[in-house]
């Protein structure tokens, strides 16, 4: 089976797509690309976003069902509980930092990756949405060590590439230093780092930088 993963080493949800399938042992190529609107890849991907996977079927999108399917195809061991229960637990923390964390801040990308300056009013409005999810991050999340229990998951990939540019964005946006508001949250993003995937992924960036 060919597998090839579409996109670019500084999207962070390219990055978690790719630490899934080295933690699953699949074996990929990649294939650099941008997000874009040109007809034939929107062939590929019907947003033009970005990551893809090319498989020997075809396409598949969206960063979550792209883990899904790593997960059921991969030969490493599965980064989701066997427990019904635990398992929709990990992925409740996945939805959790995409929609209440990762896509929030998102909202300031603009004015701190890319110079387009953002209202007063905006800022506002981003930090708060920003406090309430990580107040309700906080109730949902075990630090036991890792983020949704004893072992590491899916939710650690999504919680340290989720927070890698949200944590930019309240820093530098909104004067905010979220690691010392959360220390639980630095020591377990520094737990993640150790991992030989993220490790590989980060090294692949400094190469491409």
């Amino acid at each position: 089976m060919t597998i090839k993963l579409h996109g670019m080493t500084y999207s962070n949800y390219y990055n978690m797509v790719k630490a899934a399938m080295l933690e699953n042992n699949v074996g990929y190529e990649e294939v650099h690309v941008l997000p874009n609107q040109n007809s034939d890849f929107l062939q590929k991907s019907p947003m033009g976003k970005v990551p893809c996977l090319e498989t020997d079927e075809g396409f598949i999108t969206e960063t979550s069902v792209i883990i899904d399917y790593v997960d059921s195809v991969g030969s490493g061991a599965s980064l989701y509980p066997a427990n019904n229960f635990a398992k929709a637990k990990v992925q409740e923390l996945m939805r959790h930092l995409e929609l209440y964390i990762e896509l929030p801040g998102r909202r300031l990308y603009g004015d701190v990756f890319f110079s387009r300056p953002a209202t007063d009013e905006l800022k506002a409005e981003v930090k708060a949405q920003l406090e309430k999810g990580f107040i309700s991050l906080a109730k949902i999340a075990k630090y036991g060590p890792w983020l949704a229990g004893e072992k590491f998951s899916y939710a650690d990939l999504y919680l340290i590439y989720s927070l890698g540019p949200v944590t930019q964005v309240c820093k530098k946006a909104l004067a905010w230093d979220l690691y010392a508001e959360y220390p639980e949250l630095s020591e377990l993003v520094d737990l993640i780092k150790e991992r030989a995937s993220i490790m590989r992924v980060t090294a692949d960036q400094t190469k491409e930088a």
